[in-house]
């Protein structure tokens, strides 16, 4: 096919994963973290470049995207940067890891992409380098449009708002309107159906359907724990010292159930732990399993994360965490092969 992309930071290929679903082939992905290579390159058909974003030869990107006619340049850097729980305001500048913008800025200047594709936390908007990325980008003939979405309106399980923007050199584009704004798909429809397990355990026939064990004490707080609740809902005996004081009570959205019949609240890379956020199981004792987890990510139930039962809970945790949703990945390609479409360009 004449349309090709390539995904910087790649991690397990959430984004990428989207783009092939669509029909657009990924050439390649490259990502810092070694650990993301067995389930990017096990589930898509590119290859997994282990490198630094910031110093990968913009020149070899070229060469990957060879004669394509449509160059699709993709990527989401890692967003703890701009995280409002993680910004040091002290560390801003190019040469931090505020950075990585400043690297994509720079690939895209050298290799010169028909389209661009750039999804990060909503904060983003709001600071420096996303206005320079945004500046530079009009300046290079780029039609540039953004905004903030909540992925549960195109069909991501998931309370999930990021921040997306699509570039293009070839004329006006945008994303699609919302596919699920009135039937968002429900924690229920995404995972009720997976086999019952009890916090500790591992299903027999899907190692990543795995749960953490709990202590004595979080396993009767889970029991005493209700749908959409908090740990409001507990005999005091069992709330920890610092939500006994003043300055504990505002925090509610530790310690909690989600609920079935709603979409998920927002994963982090800590969704497997119970009292981390509201990531207990709507009916199981047990906070959600690393596949339940990765299913409210919009991951096919099948994808394929480790080679072995014996791998790092945290690490994969960490990986489904940080990923793009894979719909939100497919809703981005789909947008763009509507804009070519739309311009009279052949996919061929």
């Amino acid at each position: 096919m004449s349309i090709k992309a390539i995904d910087l930071f790649c991690g397990i290929g959430g984004l990428t994963h989207g783009f092939v679903k669509a029909g657009i082939p990924v050439v390649a992905g490259i990502d810092i973290d070694a650990t993301c290579e067995f389930a990017y390159t096990e589930n898509n058909n590119s290859k997994f470049i282990l490198h630094d974003v910031g110093t990968y030869p913009s020149e070899e990107i070229s060469e990957m995207f060879g004669e394509s006619k449509t160059k699709i340049l993709m990527g989401c850097a890692p967003c703890q940067p701009f995280s409002t729980l993680q910004k040091n305001e002290q560390d801003k500048t190019k040469e931090s890891r505020w950075g990585l913008l400043y690297s994509f800025l720079d690939h895209i200047e050298k290799v010169k992409p028909e389209i661009v594709s750039m999804e990060n936390v909503p904060s983003l908007r709001n600071e420096v380098v996303f206005k320079d990325f945004v500046k530079e980008l009009e300046e290079s003939g780029y039609n540039v449009s953004y905004e903030v979405v909540d992925s549960s309106e195109y069909g991501v399980p998931q309370r999930r708002k990021r921040l997306l923007l699509l570039a293009s050199k070839l004329g006006e584009i945008k994303l699609i309107e919302p596919t699920h704004k009135n039937n968002k798909v429900t924690v229920r429809e995404a995972i009720g159906n997976l086999p019952e397990i009890i916090q500790g355990q591992t299903h027999e026939e899907d190692p990543l359907h795995r749960a953490a064990s709990l202590n004595t004490v979080n396993i009767e707080r889970i029991k005493s724990s209700i749908p959409g609740g908090t740990w409001r809902d507990w005999d005091e005996k069992l709330l920890p010292a610092c939500y006994r004081r003043e300055s504990g009570k505002t925090f509610s959205s530790v310690y909690g159930r989600m609920e079935y019949d709603t979409v998920s609240p927002t994963l982090t890379t800590q969704f497997n732990r119970y009292g981390t956020g509201r990531y207990g199981h709507p009916e199981q004792d047990r906070a959600i399993s690393l596949r339940e987890g990765a299913i409210l990510q919009s991951f096919p139930a099948d994808y394929k994360f480790v080679s072995t039962s014996n791998y790092n809970i945290t690490d994969v945790a960490r990986q489904i965490g940080n990923a793009v949703p894979v719909r939100l990945g497919e809703v981005i390609a789909i947008s763009i092969k509507n804009h070519l479409k739309g311009l009279g360009y052949d996919e061929r």
